[in-house]
C-alpha cells in the first residue's frame, strides 16, 4: 500500500541512519520498524494487571489503639522531636587532633 506520511525530522533521521548501517532499503526499515511497535504494542495490551499481595506486618505494639490514630502520631512526632533535640544540642565532636 502506498501512502504518505510526516514524519518527524530526527525519527527520519534514525531511520536513515539504521537503513544505512543495516543495508536494508528505507522502507523496509521503516515496515519493520512499524512492525515491531505494534507487536510491543500488542504485547503490553495482553500483559496481566499488577496485583499486589498484602501481607500481614504484625500486630499493634502494646499500649497502641490504631482508633486513636491522633494520639498515636503525636507520641510519634514527640518521640522525633526529643531525638531531634538530642542531637541538635550535642556539642560538636572533636577528636584529640583539635586540641
Amino acid at each position: 500500500m502506498r501512502t504518505t506520511l510526516t514524519i518527524d525530522d530526527r525519527i527520519a533521521k534514525a531511520l536513515k541512519d539504521a537503513a544505512h548501517r543495516s543495508g536494508k532499503s528505507y522502507k523496509q526499515v521503516v515496515n519493520e520498524t512499524l512492525r515491531a511497535g505494534l507487536s510491543a504494542n500488542q504485547s503490553m495490551d495482553e500483559t496481566k494487571p499488577y496485583r499486589l499481595k498484602p501481607v500481614s506486618m504484625g500486630d499493634v505494639a502494646p499500649g497502641y489503639n490504631l482508633k486513636k490514630a491522633l494520639e498515636l502520631a503525636e507520641h510519634l512526632e514527640d518521640y522525633e522531636h526529643s531525638n531531634k533535640m538530642r542531637y541538635e544540642n550535642r556539642p560538636p565532636y572533636r577528636s584529640h587532633r583539635d586540641t
